[in-house]
C-alpha cells in the first residue's frame, strides 16, 4: 500500500495527461476523464467483540460509465486511502477498456486490518458497506469484486445485506462470489493465469520458449500464485519469490536456484500469501531482504503484489539479463522507473492489460449471474485466453506500427474507446 508522499491518483492522472497529449483530447474530454464521476465516502460503526463501538471509513468511486456498469474490487488494508481508490478506479475504467469488455472503472475500500479482526467483525464491516452503499450500486449500476484482503466469503456477506434489503435475488450484484453461489469456475486462477497469457504472447514475440526462461515474482497472494502455477506448467522456472511478513512488518524474499516450489511454499503460507520464514528455512529456501526480488538474474519480472514498487531509487537494480515485466498488481511502476525500462528497451506488459483476467472472468461471472446459467470451467478459461490474447495483440501492433511503448499504445486504445463513448452519448 502506498505511503508517505506518493500519491496513485497524481500518476494515474499523469498518465492520462500524457496520452491525452497523443490523443489530443478536447478541454472537455480531459476534465471529464481525469476526475471520477462519483465518489462516496461513509462512516460504518461496528459493536465490536469487546463491547465497543469503533467507526471504520469506506469509501467507493466511480471513474466512469460510459461503456457499461462500474466494475471494481473492494479492499480491505489499513492503510487504504481516498487517493488509492480514486486511483484504482481510474485504472480500472482503462483495463475494461483494453480488453473491450462494456464495463467503466470503479474501486472501493474499507481502513481496516482483517488480521486484528474476528470473522464476526469482519462480516459486521461487509455488512455495515453496502447498507452504506446499496442505493448506488447494483447489478446494472456498479458491480464490486474481492481485492486486497476480502475473499469470496465478504463478497457473500456483502450479497446477503444487499437481498436483505431490497427482499430479492440479486446474484450479479457481486462477483468473486463462492461457486454454487454464483460464483463462475475458473475465477479464482483468472487474474494470474490472464498475466501468463500476456506473458507466453510476449515471449513468442521476442522469440523466447517459455522452458528457456527464468522469473523472479513479489507476491504470493492469488495473483502470484496462480501465475507461478501457469508459468511452471508452461516449462518456466521461478526461482525467487517475495512477500509481506504481517509479524515482522515487512518483506522478505525466498531464493532457490533450482526452482520455487509452488505448493511446497503454500504449505507455509498463511491466508494472506505470508510465507514463514523459519519453516521455509527448513525447506531449503534462503532468506533474503525483501527488495531482493528485483535483483535477480532472470529473464521475466513479474510485479504481484502492490502499487508503487519499482521505482527510480529501485529501478537501476535490475538485472540486465531480464527481457519482460509483467505487472501482475495496480500500478507498481513509477512514472521516473518507467522511462528507464523504456530506455533499456525491457518490454513490458502494461498493468491494466497483464493483469484484466480477473476483471474478464469478472465480467463473465456477472453475465452469468445475470442469466442463472453457468459455463464449465474450460469454456471459462478458454474465452479468458481468447479475450487476453486479442487484448495482448492489439496493443502489441499498435505499439511496432506505431513505435510505441506499450504502456502508451495500452493506453491509447483505451483512453480512446472510453472518450468515444463519452463522445457518442452527447458529454462531451
Amino acid at each position: 500500500m502506498s505511503t508517505g508522499s506518493f500519491n496513485p491518483f497524481e500518476m494515474a492522472q499523469a498518465q492520462f495527461d500524457k496520452i491525452a497529449e497523443k490523443l489530443d483530447l478536447d478541454q472537455a474530454a480531459r476534465e471529464l476523464l481525469r476526475e471520477p464521476l462519483r465518489e462516496y465516502s461513509t462512516a460504518i460503526p461496528i459493536h465490536m467483540d469487546d463491547g465497543s463501538v469503533k467507526v471504520f471509513r469506506g469509501f467507493r468511486v466511480q471513474h466512469n460509465d460510459a461503456r457499461g456498469p462500474c466494475k471494481g474490487g473492494i479492499r480491505f488494508h489499513p492503510q487504504e486511502t481516498i487517493n488509492t481508490v480514486r486511483a484504482l478506479a481510474m485504472w480500472m475504467t482503462w483495463k475494461c477498456a483494453v480488453v473491450d469488455i462494456p464495463l467503466g472503472g470503479a474501486k472501493g475500500g474499507v481502513i481496516c486490518d482483517p488480521h486484528n479482526l474476528s470473522l464476526r467483525e469482519q462480516e459486521q464491516i461487509c455488512r455495515g458497506w453496502i447498507r452504506q452503499i446499496a442505493r448506488d450500486i447494483g447489478p446494472y449500476r456498479d458491480v464490486p469484486a474481492p481485492d486486497v484482503m476480502t475473499s469470496a466469503q465478504h463478497m457473500l456477506w456483502m450479497l446477503d445485506e444487499y437481498e436483505t434489503i431490497y427482499g430479492e435475488k440479486k446474484t450479479g450484484l457481486i462477483t468473486g462470489k463462492p461457486v454454487g453461489m454464483g460464483g463462475s469456475l475458473g475465477r479464482t486462477e483468472a487474474t494470474g493465469y490472464g498475466v501468463i497469457y500476456t506473458v507466453r504472447e510476449a515471449l513468442k514475440e521476442l522469440e523466447l520458449r517459455p522452458e528457456m526462461t527464468r522469473a523472479s515474482v513479489q507476491g504470493f497472494g492469488n495473483v502470484a500464485q496462480y501465475a507461478i502455477q501457469l508459468y511452471q506448467q508452461m516449462g518456466g522456472t521461478v526461482v525467487c519469490v517475495s512477500c509481506w511478513d504481517q509479524e515482522d512488518q515487512k518483506s522478505y524474499s525466498f531464493k532457490k536456484e533450482g526452482g520455487v516450489d509452488r505448493d511446497e511454499l503454500l504449505s507455509v503460507t498463511d491466508r494472506f500469501g505470508g510465507i514463514d520464514k523459519n519453516k521455509a528455512l527448513d525447506l531449503g529456501y534462503e532468506v533474503l531482504p525483501g527488495e531482493a526480488w528485483i535483483e535477480q538474474d532472470v529473464d521475466i519480472l513479474i510485479p504481484a503484489a502492490i502499487e508503487n514498487q519499482i521505482t527510480g531509487e529501485n529501478v537501476g537494480n535490475i538485472s540486465e539479463k531480464v527481457k519482460v515485466i509483467a505487472e501482475g498488481a495496480n500500478g507498481p511502476t513509477t512514472p521516473q522507473a518507467d522511462k528507464v525500462i523504456e530506455e533499456r528497451g525491457i518490454f513490458l506488459i502494461p498493468d491494466f492489460l497483464c493483469n484484466a483476467g480477473g476483471v474478464t472472468c469478472s465480467y463473465f461471472e456477472q453475465v452469468q449471474s445475470n442469466l442463472n446459467y453457468f459455463w464449465e470451467k474450460d469454456e471459462v478459461l478458454g474465452r479468458l485466453d481468447t479475450k487476453m490474447t486479442s487484448a495482448f495483440v492489439a496493443v502489441s501492433e499498435l505499439a511496432r506500427k506505431q513505435k510505441m511503448y506499450m504502456r502508451d499504445a495500452a493506453y491509447v486504445i483505451s483512453i480512446g474507446r472510453v472518450a468515444q463513448a463519452c463522445r457518442d452519448r452527447g458529454w462531451v
